[in-house]
């Protein structure tokens, strides 16, 4: 079995990844961390655990007794967790956040439909963000064959969940039912990490990424839609896209219409391909805490062990 620990498991991303460990068949649950609820039972923060486990959430952790460490902190605490914490000998580190997506301190971005062989012998894997993750698996196939040649523009819808558990101006109920909004248009911190990976399979792509996020008024899920003009035939696109994540096990092309609801609670990301005029058309969705997040991370550390990709990853999707 696999000795898992937790640090900072209060968040969404963190009851995710608690919930698939506990039902993993080769993990085990060591501890999970987490300064403000030490003592307190997972299930009373994260209520979807309630019949699951009477594990608590501790304070202090001994790292040598894990084989690997999920960090679910925010942004930039990760780093200052890495300087300050003696680390044993082979603990393997899975970070949550962004700090080191530029694959700094000796991690690999955590993309396995990108970097899978560079994931199995990592010690330290840095998972993508989410709406990079939707967007990455949108233009992969066209930046590794050299077919991103113009501009590209991206519309994607986010659940609520998305922002964290902390409740803000633009995450409460009242505000965000039956409501959308646009933020941070063109310059999300997601277009970094979307730049570096589109550029190191294609050297001379020199278009623009215009991405416009939009905050939807659902729970959770990814749904993006993204254009840009293409030379190849509908035909040579979709070999592209088929041949490309033919070994995936979560990732691919579909020939119908994609929803959300095709993906929620599963690690999946399907893609819907079409050709208009001189344009293609890539529609892609994700379960932001599972494909985005927490499911991906698993996905990851299954590699990183040795393990089939979709090992406590079988998950099914809600129609309804």
């Amino acid at each position: 079995m696999i000795r898992v620990g937790i640090i900072s498991g209060a968040g969404y991303t963190a009851g995710e990844l608690t919930r698939l460990l506990l039902n993993h068949p080769h993990a085990e649950l060591a501890f999970v961390q987490s300064s403000s609820n030490a003592g307190n039972r997972l299930a009373d923060v994260h209520g979807g655990l309630e019949g699951e486990t009477q594990m608590r959430f501790c304070a202090e952790y001994d790292l040598s007794s894990v084989d690997v460490v999920f960090m679910c902190a925010a942004h930039g605490e990760s780093r200052r967790w890495l300087e300050t914490n003696a680390l044993p000998e082979g603990l393997k580190i899975i970070d949550l956040a962004q700090d080191f997506r530029d694959e700094s301190e000796g991690f690999v971005y955590g993309l396995p439909e990108l970097n899978r062989e560079r994931i199995r012998t990592a010690q330290r894997v840095a998972n993508p963000g989410c709406f990079a993750t939707a967007i990455q698996l949108s233009l992969l196939p066209l930046a590794a064959a050299g077919a991103l040649t113009d501009d590209v523009h991206v519309t994607a819808v986010t659940g609520s969940t998305g922002a964290g558990v902390k409740p803000s101006a633009t995450t409460h109920f009242s505000w965000r039912t039956d409501n959308l909004s646009v933020y941070k248009a063109f310059s999300h911190q997601h277009l970094e990490e979307i730049g570096r990976t589109l550029h190191s399979l294609d050297s001379r792509f020199c278009g623009e990424v215009n991405f416009v996020p939009v905050r939807g008024d659902f729970a959770r899920g990814i749904f993006a839609s993204i254009y840009t003009r293409c030379d190849m035939t509908p035909e040579q696109v979709q070999s592209l896209y088929d041949d490309f994540y033919r070994t995936a096990p979560f990732t691919g092309r579909t020939e119908r219409n994609v929803d959300l609801k095709q993906v929620v609670n599963t690690n999946k990301a399907l893609l819907n391909i079409a050709r208009h005029g001189d344009k293609v058309h890539i529609v892609a969705a994700i379960d932001n805490l599972l494909k985005g997040a927490s499911g991906q991370a698993v996905q990851n550390m299954n590699l990183m062990f040795g393990l089939d990709e979709r090992e406590g990853l079988r998950l099914k999707a809600s129609a309804f």
